[in-house]
């Protein structure tokens, strides 16, 4: 997937934020953070899937206004209503399943990081965020295209009555 935010570099900041396990305390304001940057990787893994797989990969072949139309496309609430709705995410491989789950909760914790300032985070809780992030994104990847591709528009394009 090409893009200009990288979601393993977002996973990356998140474990700066947080420094090693079994090392210093950070504060609350660190863990916060890191828990919204973690939602961000898998939140920019699902804006770059939907320009990746429908407008192209290969900026030669591709219009740049396009794909950049088709990534700001995925909306952080449409996108989770759709995820949410287990009567089709459950027909998907269980690698775009489990990342659906994983951005359901993480966007959870997101608002509540950033918009509840009496919300409080362990170490441990944050660490256990971040791996989750990485290992979802790292397992979405691996997906097949075509699944890829149709979750892309699931959670990308708004569902039109047919009547």
């Amino acid at each position: 997937m090409s893009s200009t935010v990288k979601p393993l570099d977002l996973i990356k900041t998140a474990r700066r934020l947080v420094g090693r396990k079994g090392r210093r305390r950070p504060p609350q304001s660190d863990l916060k953070r890191a828990i919204s940057s973690a939602y961000y990787a898998l939140f920019h893994t699902m804006c770059a899937n939907c320009a990746d797989l429908l407008i192209g990969t290969g900026s030669a072949n591709r219009s740049r206004k396009a794909w950049l139309q088709a990534y700001r496309a995925v909306d952080h609430g449409y996108a989770k209503s759709q995820c949410k709705n287990s009567e089709v995410i459950s027909k998907f491989p269980k690698e775009i399943e489990d990342f659906a789950n994983q951005f359901i909760e993480l966007q959870i914790e997101r608002h509540k990081a950033d918009y509840d300032p009496s919300s409080r985070y362990t170490l441990t809780e944050v660490h256990a965020s971040i791996d989750a992030a990485e290992q979802a994104i790292k397992m979405f990847k691996r997906a097949p295209l075509k699944d890829r591709r149709a979750f892309a528009a699931w959670t990308a394009l708004r569902v039109r009555d047919r009547s």
